[in-house]
C-alpha cells in the first residue's frame, strides 16, 4: 500500500502544471492577481518573456531582449486579451491560477502555446533598454 502511494505522489508531481478542471480566471480575478506584478513565464521548457502589469490594465511585455512593448489587457468572454504598440490585433489567452502560479493557454490558434509563470533566476529584473538611436 506505501509502495502505490509513493507510486501515485511520484506521477502527480510528474505532470505538467495545467488546469483542465479549472475554470478560466475571469477578468476581476486576473487583475487581482496581476496588477502591480512583474511576471517571467515559460514555454516548452525555455525561458519565454515577462510582463509588468500597471494599473489601469495597462502592461510592458518583453521577450526577454530588452526589447520592450506597451499595452493593454481586456475581457472578451472567458478570455483576457493584449493589444500592443506594434500589433493592435488582440492576442487572447485563458489564464488559470495553481499552487503553482499562473497557466496561460494561447486561444488564437489551434493547439496554441501554453505559458507557465516562473521564478525570475536570482536578481533577475524586467530589462527594457531605450529606443536605438541612429547616427
Amino acid at each position: 500500500m506505501k509502495r502505490l502511494a509513493l507510486i501515485a505522489t511520484a506521477f502527480s508531481l510528474a505532470l505538467p502544471h495545467t488546469a483542465q478542471a479549472q475554470s478560466a480566471m475571469s477578468g476581476a480575478e486576473f487583475e487581482a492577481y496581476v496588477t502591480g506584478k512583474t511576471l517571467f513565464f515559460e514555454a516548452d521548457g525555455q525561458r519565454y518573456g515577462v510582463e509588468e502589469y500597471l494599473p489601469n490594465r495597462r502592461v510592458r511585455w518583453s521577450f526577454l531582449d530588452g526589447q520592450c512593448k506597451e499595452g493593454e489587457w481586456f475581457e472578451q468572454g472567458a478570455q483576457i486579451c493584449f493589444v500592443y504598440e506594434d500589433n493592435p490585433s488582440p492576442q487572447c489567452w485563458s489564464f488559470f491560477e495553481s499552487a503553482r502560479g499562473l497557466t496561460a493557454t494561447f486561444e488564437n490558434e489551434p493547439n496554441g502555446t501554453v505559458l507557465y509563470e516562473i521564478d525570475p533566476a536570482a536578481g533577475e529584473e524586467m530589462l527594457c533598454l531605450g529606443p536605438e538611436v541612429g547616427v
